[in-house]
């Protein structure tokens, strides 16, 4: 491809409202442009790093078995309506009516429509398993679409669903689907670490996310180095403290603490670490019903874990603090209260601790369960995030955390849509069974931001090879003024271009080194080679990586074998 036949558009400067990385660079390259809120166009050398994602996406399910389909974006109500997730999906969902008043939606998700392909093709068992997946466009109506197409409202996606005769046949697709998305990401040259995941809204039992590694990461991960233990901070465990509760030794005191209220003021104010300040957080259950979640002053409350125990639920009031507590939130403790108490396993393992008195401008110093607080083995649950240096679940070593962007995420639903939809099939004793199934979904559009904000430096894109709009960047140096130049540049272009799998862009503009120079490493480019007189009088090209240092001199009879020989690595 030469620059004069395609369409590069890069900025010097990025959009003001443009604050990650990947939203940044993605526009000053020119790889999207902005039509509307979380609405982008896909330009030229965007959508060649996009088709490149669903190229690789595509071969890996096709290995795996799965068969393409194309399915409608836009959907009946009817079939959201036959699983209740019409009104459940809430306002994500863009909800639309045609000329003659039916109800219909921008697929957010395609558990429905495919669901009921197999309720009416899939008769027998004998048709069992199947996997069909797609990659299409979806549409969900984020309340505050940012960071570009990284939380876009429109958005690629590749969406895949299995159905099976028994649960069996299920887990073996989803070992099969967790090793192709290893592969997808591996192929595409990117680090990336695979957890144990909630289900969240699509439902099911067993749940795994696949993560590309990235400071700017919206989820925080766990994992343990010294073994294959690695989970959402949403579901990681924290284990039960190896040392027992340490008998009470201080005395219960009612000390003045006026003004302080944070873990904080309180630690500082009475001279003691944040472990020693135990952490009231009062909540009110879906049934109205008040009660106080203890945790130890340095841990934080992980609210999937805490609904896994009280159901729906919110944070309590001020007013309703003060109805049921007689003070004010900061005050709260365990002693003498007469609500009910949940305490997450490490608070249940403190001594001697501190906390709200439930007296304003007051706290208990020398608390101890047992002697204080009544606290049975029902009340004691994981209800915390877990931190670095906690004990690994597996028993295996201690947990570290990490950062990282969600790509994809695989699901065993089980037979929540198949019930619903009443998908069944008739078994080997003419029988009907409700079918099993699987979703396993990646978002396409979201991998190559992902991409970005782990290949990135001060100039600009760095993607892996797999994923670069073009391989190697040829910058003929005065090309206009000289044959010479023109001439080898011409006759190298040619022969790179005949290697297979070898993509080419040479930048025949007539431009300063300088902006051919900075264009070429802000898009992203991972070879470039630079033809000028000067080189040429002495046979020598110059070549520089992407990521190098420096440039290096290569005879220019060898430059061809050259770069074959670094895109075959």
């Amino acid at each position: 491809m030469r620059v004069s036949q395609f369409f590069i558009s890069t900025l010097k400067e990025a959009p003001s409202e443009a604050e990650l990385i990947s939203h940044r660079l993605m526009l000053r390259a020119g790889y999207i442009k902005k039509l509307a809120s979380g609405l982008y166009t896909w330009m030229p050398l965007g959508l060649r790093v996009l088709r490149k994602v669903e190229n690789i996406v595509r071969e890996e399910m096709n290995r795996s078995g799965g068969i393409e389909l194309l399915m409608p974006a836009v959907q009946p109500a009817e079939l959201w309506q036959e699983t209740g997730r019409w009104e459940v999906f809430g306002p994500q969902m863009l909800k639309i009516k045609d000329r003659h008043d039916n109800l219909f939606c921008f697929g957010p998700t395609h558990e429905e429509v495919v669901t009921d392909i197999a309720r009416r093709e899939i008769k027998s068992y004998r048709q069992l398993p199947v996997n069909f997946y797609q990659i299409q466009t979806k549409f969900r109506d984020e309340v505050r679409p940012r960071f570009g197409v990284m939380r876009a409202r429109e958005f690629v996606m590749k969406d895949a669903y299995s159905f099976h005769a028994n649960f069996d046949s299920l887990e073996q697709t989803y070992r099969v689907m967790h090793e192709t998305y290893s592969r997808i990401f591996s192929r595409l040259g990117l680090q990336f670490r695979a957890v144990a995941a909630e289900t969240g809204a699509i439902g099911g039992s067993g749940s795994h996310e696949f993560h590309v590694l990235a400071d700017s990461g919206e989820d925080a991960l766990a994992f343990c180095p010294t073994s294959n233990y690695a989970a959402n901070v949403e579901l990681a465990e924290a284990v039960v403290p190896a040392t027992p509760r340490a008998a009470a030794s201080k005395p219960l005191e009612k000390v003045i603490t006026p003004g302080q209220k944070t873990i904080e003021e309180v630690a500082a104010f009475l001279d003691v670490p944040s472990q020693q300040i135990m952490k009231s957080i009062a909540v009110v259950d879906a049934y109205g019903n008040f009660a106080l979640l203890l945790l130890r002053g340095d841990h934080m409350l992980n609210e999937i874990k805490a609904s896994k125990v009280l159901g729906e639920f919110r944070f309590a009031s001020e007013d309703e603090v003060k109805n049921n507590m007689g003070c004010r939130p900061g005050y709260l403790g365990p002693v003498n209260s007469q609500v009910r108490i949940f305490a997450d396993r490490s608070a249940a393992a403190m001594s001697n601790f501190a906390c709200g008195a439930n007296d304003d401008g007051f706290h208990y110093t020398g608390v101890n369960f047992g002697r204080d607080v009544h606290l049975d083995e029902a009340s004691i649950h994981d209800l915390r995030n877990v931190v670095t240096g906690d004990p690994s679940p597996d028993g295996e070593g201690a947990l570290e955390l990490c950062r990282g962007i969600e790509v994809g995420h695989i699901f065993q639903l089980r037979t929540k849509y198949s019930e619903a939809l009443n998908a069944t099939f008739l078994d080997e004793n003419g029988k009907a069974q409700v079918m099993e199934m699987g979703c396993y979904g990646i978002g396409v559009s979201r991998i190559v931001a992902a991409a970005i904000e782990q290949n990135y430096d001060d100039r600009g894109i760095t993607l892996p090879v797999a994923m670069a709009p073009f391989h190697v960047a040829i910058a003929p140096i005065g090309i206009k003024k000289s044959e010479a130049v023109r001439n080898a540049a011409e006759q190298l272009y040619a022969e790179l271009t005949v290697i297979p799998g070898t993509e080419v862009i040479m930048d025949d503009r007539d431009e300063r080194p300088g902006v051919m120079f900075a264009d070429m490493e802000l898009i992203g480019i991972p070879h470039r080679i630079v033809i000028g007189e000067r080189g040429l009088k002495e046979g020598m090209v110059e070549y520089k990586g992407r990521l190098d240092l420096e440039a290096q001199q290569i005879p220019l009879q060898d430059i061809t074998k050259f770069i074959q020989s670094k895109i075959c690595d």
